[in-house]
């Protein structure tokens, strides 16, 4: 496995691939920064949870380093750009605890219950990777897996299960946390697999051309 980009995000800063980007604002706000300013072409950002926000900017940042992509008038990849071949999974500890907070006000009272939709659907924090898998016409695996505590060794482990399928030529990966609307971090690669049967195969390709 190799990582092809890398992205690291706090509510202070954004490094991509080893240098700081240049914003203004700090938290959530600076999520919206970076959409105004980089993306812009997917109004349902403004619908997204504080979660789905960080990890919809962590994948649009580093597929803009990647390119080859062209987007139709809803902010979608065209289907000529699409791909089965890429995995979007994450890790986190704390789920969707930002929206579960908030969806628990709504519905605490007993004779004031005003359930919202709108919430609810984000106190399932895989909506994340299904917005990204969605944006950008994914069809391979996605999932979001909830662990006790980071544990860099599971994480590999369960990469390197995802790549078990030979199909799987790529994810999108890694930790992202958001414990509410000013405190998160997303560490998230765009890594390419590289598939010991691959490589066999260009091994006996070359053979075959001496």
């Amino acid at each position: 496995m190799i990582v092809e980009q890398y992205i690291h995000i706090t509510p202070d800063i954004i490094i991509l691939n080893g240098k700081p980007l240049n914003v203004a604002a700090k938290g959530e706000e600076m999520l919206k920064e970076i959409y105004r300013e980089r993306i812009g072409n997917y109004p349902k950002f403004f619908k997204m949870d504080t979660l789905c926000k960080l990890g919809f900017i962590a994948s649009e940042l580093l597929l803009q380093q990647e390119g080859n992509r062209s987007f139709d008038e809803k902010g979608i990849v065209k289907p000529a750009c699409g791909r089965e071949d890429r995995a979007v999974f994450f890790f986190n500890r704390s789920g969707s605890i930002c929206d579960d907070k908030d969806y628990q006000q709504t519905i605490a009272s007993e004779t004031d219950s005003f359930p919202s939709p709108s919430l609810f659907v984000y106190t399932l924090p895989n909506i994340v990777t299904g917005e990204i898998a969605i944006r950008n016409r994914y069809s391979g695996e996605t999932g979001f897996y909830i662990l006790p505590t980071r544990d860099d060794d599971l994480t590999r482990q369960v990469t390197a299960d995802v790549f078990s399928d030979c199909s799987m030529q790529s994810a999108l990966t890694g930790w992202l946390e958001c414990e509410d609307r000013n405190c998160f971090e997303a560490e998230v690669s765009l890594i390419a697999a590289r598939h010991i049967s691959s490589v066999n195969q260009e091994h006996i390709d070359a053979k075959q051309m001496k």
